[in-house]
């Protein structure tokens, strides 16, 4: 199994990272997974409860390992089988916005790409606060990975 790519980038007001991986299913097939709601706890161990639709518009309530904390991100952006965005907060003080890509494949895989940045004024205050996101983008990738080539298989 490929190892995912992570790349990491620090500013004085943004934080940013993303995660890259090839996934031996089609684009329909990872966003079926990417999208089902109900079901990401059960293949994605860096979310414990996710609540409402992944669709256009619609707001989440998700819960992470390790925190109490509720993130309510706003699904937009929304190109089925391509990208979405997730964003969250209150800029210009603190705004997260994660990016959802697949690119479809010639041999009938699909490149996934994600990346959070988060921007602000509020963003060195909370800096050290935030864990090391590239463990976690590494889990997501490969939890992903794994479901959809799982799902792929007749």
């Amino acid at each position: 199994m490929n190892k995912p790519k992570i790349a990491e980038e620090r500013g004085l007001f943004s934080l940013g990272c993303r995660v890259e991986n090839n996934i031996d299913a089609k684009a329909e097939t990872v966003w079926e997974v990417l999208t089902d709601a109900k079901d990401f706890p059960t293949w994605n161990s860096n979310v414990t409860s996710i609540q409402g639709e992944i669709r256009e518009g619609e707001r989440l309530n998700m819960h992470v390992p390790g925190t109490d904390r509720a993130f309510t991100p706003k699904v937009s952006g929304v190109v089925p089988n391509r990208q979405m965005i997730w964003a969250d907060g209150f800029g210009p003080l603190f705004r997260g916005v994660r990016t959802f890509q697949l690119r479809p494949r010639q041999d009938g895989s699909t490149d996934f790409a994600m990346e959070e940045r988060f921007s602000g004024l509020l963003v060195p205050l909370f800096k050290r606060s935030l864990p090391d996101f590239g463990p976690v983008f590494e889990g997501w990738a490969t939890d992903l990975k794994r479901e959809a080539e799982r799902n792929s298989r007749p």
